[in-house]
Formats: structure tokens, C-alpha cells, sequence
């Protein structure tokens, strides 16, 4: 058969564009992903939860343009445990963390070193995936080389290891030495004076120039609003009418919403908001420590805060901004949990092989129905230990919740406990006042039976007993 020259040029130019396109879509297919991850930060500290006193235009900006929950749950009620169960999408207990991880210096004595290593992580999936990975702030997961950031699947990190750090200085402040804590990757950097959010959003807007054209993902893990409270001078000044401490904890929630703003506004010029998932969400309740004057956040009728699994401590602020799929300005009222974000992300990346073997479960069919069902029959928590007589523990199924061991802060900062059991009707007690295992006995039973053959089912599979860490 003859082709002519000009046909079998419009033939070679169509299957050239052909592929072309081919490419440019299979990059499309590949959504930037940026997860925000603020750290102390209340169950209604944001204007779009209903505080009336705080300034947060881009948290809200976001909830505008996508969705927002409000019945999200973190996945424990203290920083460490919190950060395993986002980063594995596990039970804090399945990923080997049932609490904090002790300083590098205390961790021999204590025996914790933090996450195990061999924990699949989130960056360490996408990276598979042709991802470029960073973590930018706070890792607080472990401090050997392979239980660092750069050993679990992180290209790049810039931030601190510990727990929390003066966003000034950098120093570490705590029992022990006061240490200079502010690396990038393994190597010790320095910028005295420069607060420490302004570093990470300039540091994510550098990684969002240089691989706008690979898909990327950015664990943004703030250092805020966690003690101590640091927010700009002009916000101290904005806020100089609230009492303290809600005075200090509002300017650093501004200063921190202002950082987001910052990278909100390079994605918009960079053309990359349409095809970046941007994920938000405060790591548990606000804190009541003494080295955040007791106080500052706003947990709203939720009992409890921070270390406290009552509401307060672990219902938080959380959202989804992707507009391909999200529906915008839209409130999903679903239980649903930290762990999630890892099974969302799995499904979005073609990685669905990844849900079986953790514990979160994909939000793309609810974002189709936001009326439709909890992906989640029953919610667990446990914290502190693997054996239940020690640990601090909850389930919730439908609107009832069972607490083990229930503790909430004082006024004075330490940890008051409640009773051994409480067992509580959410929908028609949301401030968990009324403790109902005397009323309600075969209630009690059912979910004591359901969290006792869950903790063993654990227990197995990490092969710990009696004892705090695997």
C-alpha cells in the first residue's frame, strides 16, 4: 500500500503526540502530595471549626476548597504515637510504638529507641512509586541512622528529631542536655534568630521549584502550636485583648496558618494546586502542660486534651484539598481516623496491594457520597503498653465508646485518673460527663470482649506480653 509523504507525516506526527500525551498523562496520574501535620493544635482551633477569636484564613481556605471532617480522630493521643500511626497506617500498637520516644541519651536505660525499623512507611511506598520524598520539621520517631528520617524512605530531610525545639534558637530544652537539635539530612545546620516555621515553609517552597515537574511528597510536620508558644511579635500585638494563655497559643496558631499561606500561594503560582492532595490535621487535642501555662487550646464541649483519650485529646481539626476529587466547600460527619491518609494515598497511587495489611482505609468512595457510611465498623486506641492493665485504651463503635484506665490533665498539669472503665453514648453525651457502665452492663461487655480479642490479636502478632515496647 502507497502512503504518501504528507500522510504518512500526519501519521508519524499523530503517533508521536500519541505518546506524547500518553506520558503527560500517566504524570497527571501521579498527584503531588503535601501533608501538614501541626502539632498540639485543639479540636476547634481554626475559624472553620467555630473558634470565633483565632485568624486562620488558609487553614480555611483549604476547608473552602475541599473537605472537612468532624469526626476525625488521631490515632493516639500523644506526639509519637500519633506520627507512627500516619506514617505505617497502623495502630500505633501494630507499628511498635505504644508511646514517646525517650531522648538518644535515656534510650538504652529504657530500652526504647523508638519505631522498629522494619515498619513500611509512607514515604518508603512512594518512593517505590518515583516519588521525591521530604520531610520537612518535626520526626520524633527514633534516633539510630536506620530509624532516622533518611533510613525510612525520606530523599530529604530538614528538621528536628526530638520532641520539640525553641523555634529560635533550636535548641532542645527538656530533662537531660539542652541540645542544638536542627539537621538537614545527617548534617548539623544553624540559623540562629530565624524562627523556625519560616524555615520550613521557605524550605518546602525550594522543593517545590525544583521538582514542580516530578511528582512529590512532603511530610510537613510543624513544631506548632506545641510549646513553647512563639508566635510573631505582630500576632502577640494582633491578639493583645485575649487573656493569656490563649493570647500566646493564638499568635502561634496565625503564625503557623501564616506559613501554610506561604506554600499555598507558590502551589497557586506554580500551577500545581489542581494536582496536589493536601492533607491537614492537628496530631491530638491541644496541651494542658506547665510549659504551655496549662492551656491555650480550645477542645469546645469534647472532654479532655492532649495524653487524654476522652474526645478533646484525640478529635482533631482535619481536611482534604484535592480538587479532581475532593467536592469543595464539603463536611463529612463520618468517624474516621489518622491511619486513612496512608490508605487514601495508597488507592490515589495505584498501591492497593497496601490495604490489607494495614489498618486504614481508603476515603475515595466516601468523597462520591458524603452521606454514606464510616468506611470503620469500630475505632481502637491504646497507648503506653500491650497489656491493657497498664495501657490507656478505647473503642468506638457506632455512637457508643468504652475508655480503659481514663485519665484527663488537671488544671495543674498532671494526670488525673478517672475510672477504670467509662463507658460513654457519644450522640447523646458528646462531653462523655456520664460514665453508664453500671446502666448499660451488656454494652460493657460487648466492646470490653471486642478490645480484649483485638489486644491479643496485637499481641501475637508483635510477640510482646506484659511489657511496654516490643
Amino acid at each position: 500500500m502507497d502512503i504518501k509523504p504528507f500522510t504518512f507525516l500526519l501519521l508519524l506526527f499523530s503517533v508521536l503526540f500519541a505518546g506524547c500525551s500518553s506520558s503527560l498523562n500517566k504524570s497527571s496520574d501521579k498527584p503531588n502530595i503535601l501533608i501538614i501535620y501541626t502539632d498540639d493544635q485543639g479540636s476547634l482551633d481554626a475559624n472553620c471549626y467555630g473558634s470565633k477569636d483565632l485568624f486562620t484564613p488558609n487553614i480555611d481556605r483549604l476547608a473552602q476548597g475541599g473537605a472537612r471532617f468532624t469526626q476525625f480522630y488521631a490515632g493516639a493521643a500523644v506526639c509519637s504515637p500519633s506520627r507512627a500511626a500516619l506514617l505505617t497506617g497502623k495502630t500505633n500498637l501494630r507499628a511498635g510504638l505504644p508511646g514517646n520516644v525517650p531522648v538518644p541519651e535515656y534510650a538504652e536505660r529504657l530500652n526504647k529507641y523508638g519505631m522498629p525499623s522494619e515498619q513500611f512507611l509512607l514515604p518508603e511506598m512512594l518512593k517505590e512509586d518515583g516519588y521525591y520524598t521530604a520531610l520537612i520539621g518535626k520526626w520524633h520517631l527514633g534516633h539510630e541512622p536506620d530509624r532516622r528520617p533518611n533510613g525510612q524512605g525520606f530523599d530529604y530531610f530538614f528538621g528536628h528529631e526530638r520532641g520539640c525545639i525553641d523555634n529560635y534558637s533550636h535548641f532542645f530544652y527538656w530533662q537531660g542536655p539542652n541540645k542544638h537539635d536542627l539537621y538537614r539530612n545527617d548534617e548539623e545546620v544553624f540559623y540562629p534568630g530565624v524562627h523556625f516555621s519560616d524555615l520550613m515553609s521557605d524550605e518546602i517552597i525550594e522543593i517545590v521549584n525544583k521538582k514542580a515537574k516530578d511528582p512529590f511528597f512532603i511530610y510537613w510536620a510543624f513544631n506548632a502550636p506545641h510549646y513553647p508558644y512563639q508566635g510573631d511579635p505582630k500576632w502577640m500585638e494582633h491578639y493583645k485583648d485575649l487573656p493569656s494563655p490563649r493570647r500566646e497559643y493564638a499568635a502561634f496558631v496565625s503564625h503557623t496558618d501564616e506559613a501554610i499561606g506561604k506554600v499555598l500561594d507558590e502551589l497557586d503560582r506554580k500551577g500545581l494546586t489542581e494536582n496536589t492532595l493536601i492533607i491537614f490535621q492537628s496530631d491530638h487535642g491541644h496541651s494542658n502542660e506547665e510549659r504551655a501555662f496549662f492551656g491555650g487550646g480550645n477542645s469546645g464541649p469534647y472532654r479532655g486534651s492532649k495524653f487524654s483519650l476522652f474526645e478533646g485529646g484525640i478529635r482533631v481539626p482535619a481536611i482534604m484539598h484535592y480538587p479532581p476529587v475532593v467536592p469543595a466547600n464539603s463536611v463529612f460527619d463520618q468517624p474516621l481516623i489518622s491511619m486513612d491518609w496512608f490508605a487514601t494515598i495508597a488507592s490515589l497511587t495505584d498501591n492497593e496491594e497496601m490495604l490489607e495489611k494495614i489498618d486504614g482505609k481508603s476515603l475515595l468512595d466516601l468523597m462520591e457520597d458524603p452521606t454514606g457510611d464510616s468506611p470503620h465498623e469500630i475505632l481502637h486506641w491504646q497507648m503506653e503498653s500491650y497489656e491493657n492493665k497498664k495501657g490507656q485504651w478505647a473503642i468506638r463503635k457506632g455512637d457508643w465508646k468504652l475508655l480503659g484506665n481514663a485519665m484527663q490533665m488537671g488544671t495543674d498539669g498532671k494526670k488525673v485518673f478517672i475510672d477504670s472503665l467509662f463507658l460513654v453514648n457519644l450522640k447523646e453525651d458528646i462531653s462523655e460527663k456520664n460514665n453508664l457502665k453500671d446502666s448499660e452492663p451488656e454494652k460493657l461487655a460487648e466492646l470490653l470482649e471486642m478490645h480484649e480479642e483485638w489486644l491479643n490479636n496485637i499481641q501475637i502478632e508483635m510477640g510482646v506480653n506484659d511489657t511496654s515496647n516490643p
